[in-house]
């Protein structure tokens, strides 16, 4: 709780920002937010539009002072808060379409039957043997985030999870942990909350953004508004490929960062990928002064 609170009351722009969010949800994310409770923030169709509000309030107040951005990138859900970052997306589109994909993602698998963990120590090839081997019909299990660093995270359903946890070590795996979380986000279980996106965002409008995005499935660049759109609803069931993006980004030349929003575990992906890559995290206020006041 507190999120982009501390901004919003020094801010006027974040104050509007957060104001504009609750317009277009038809109730007060804000209030969530800012004071809880804490049980209404954690479901996915909450969190997701929060976390997108914050990270805008955050870019906003930095662009009205400045900052610009060449290239951007996000890890899941930060591609949406990016592409409005860009000015592909509008806020108001976006935290439409966020809520949705949270409650179209909670829907598609029932409470307690998918499960997702994070495999250490593993390369890629490993880790898809791995679930390959503890895989059924109608239970399965795939890579959905390569962080990097040897952290892969699976996901799928419960059972499955639950064999390839129990078969890592013996597959080379220093640990497997598995994560609490709400639903088996990007695998193939996630195949009706893609198709439940896909329907509303084709009602939606995407612009030429800005300046390129690197994206989440293909960890190459884009600016193609079309591509961008079918990218967005890949990225349900997809795997997420932030150690290729982060060395996309690299490979372009970029030597500087910022993560917005609430949290900074980006930074420690970014670090143990690209070392050359300085990120830095920025949501509360005097995390801001310290980005502005920076020669």
């Amino acid at each position: 709780m507190g999120m982009g609170r501390a901004l919003a009351e020094r801010e006027p722009l974040a104050r509007r920002t957060f104001e504009e969010a609750d317009d277009a949800l038809g109730f007060s994310l804000s209030r969530l937010c800012f004071d809880g409770p804490e049980s209404e923030l954690v479901l996915t169709a909450n969190t997701q539009p929060a976390i997108l509000t914050t990270s805008i309030a955050v870019w906003r107040v930095l662009a009205a002072r400045g900052l610009t951005c060449d290239v951007a990138a996000g890890h899941s859900l930060g591609e949406w808060s990016a592409l409005v970052a860009l000015g592909a997306l509008e806020l108001a589109d976006a935290v439409m379409l966020t809520n949705l994909r949270g409650k179209l993602m909670q829907e598609a698998v029932p409470a307690g039957a998918g499960a997702m963990a994070a495999l250490l120590g593993l390369s890629l090839p490993a880790a898809e043997a791995l679930c390959a081997e503890a895989s059924a019909p109608g239970e399965p299990v795939e890579p959905a985030n390569l962080n990097g660093a040897g952290q892969i995270v699976i996901s799928g359903a419960a059972a499955a999870v639950e064999r390839a946890i129990e078969r890592a070590k013996a597959a080379g795996a220093k640990r497997a942990v598995k994560l609490a979380v709400s639903a088996p986000f990007h695998c193939s279980l996630m195949a009706p909350a893609a198709a439940g996106l896909a329907e509303a965002l084709a009602k939606v409008e995407l612009r030429t953004p800005r300046a390129p995005l690197v994206a989440n499935v293909t960890a190459a660049v884009t600016s193609d508004p079309q591509e961008l759109r079918e990218l967005l609803i890949r990225q349900v069931t997809g795997t997420v490929r932030w150690e290729e993006s982060v060395q996309t980004l690299a490979a372009l030349g970029v030597r500087r960062g910022f993560e917005l929003g609430p949290g900074a575990v980006l930074k420690g992906l970014v670090k143990r990928i690209s070392p050359d890559l300085e990120v830095t995290s920025v949501g509360e206020p005097d995390e801001v002064d310290a980005v502005l006041a920076a020669p």
